[in-house]
């Protein structure tokens, strides 16, 4: 009966100190993006060049974003740089240069203190379409230069 007792204490004192580590591991903010790509679609040249990621803090205690940086100079992202309390929304906003014809395939990298995902990568893909042709200049008589 003895070694019955003491079994069910040892039991309930591992129990404990499980449940009391999960807690420990849990406290932190956590992040929580609402879409992880964002498809431009086939876009003009030169259109609007932004697009948002929203994200939620869903831990226990204030996000911070110390970095957010495109995979290269023509994605540029944007983001608050106070803390966003817990249960707090938040987001990143991102400027594609559209003045550059072809595919996107870019990258987003986020750090912050998020305990579940402290390095988080958001892609922007699309493509930007052909520049608009130049129009030849004229002159005063409404002729093309060059032509005379």
């Amino acid at each position: 009966m003895k070694k019955l007792i003491l079994s069910f204490c040892l039991l309930f004192v591992a129990a404990t100190a499980t449940n009391t580590l999960s807690a420990q591991i849990e406290k932190g903010a956590k992040i929580e993006f609402s879409k992880l790509s964002h498809d431009y679609g086939s876009i003009k040249y030169d259109a609007d060049p932004y697009c948002t990621f929203e994200f939620k803090n869903t831990g226990n205690e204030p996000l911070i974003i110390s970095n957010a940086k495109g995979s290269c100079g023509c994605t540029v992202p944007e983001w608050s740089k106070e803390p966003i309390a817990p249960g707090a929304t938040g987001s990143i906003r991102v400027k594609y240069d559209t003045k550059r014809p072809g595919p996107i395939n870019k990258s987003i990298t986020i750090d912050s203190n998020a305990i579940n995902e402290p390095m988080k990568v958001l892609k922007i893909v699309g493509e930007v379409g052909a520049a608009p042709e130049s129009v030849s200049p004229v002159n005063n008589s409404g002729a093309p230069i060059g032509n005379q």
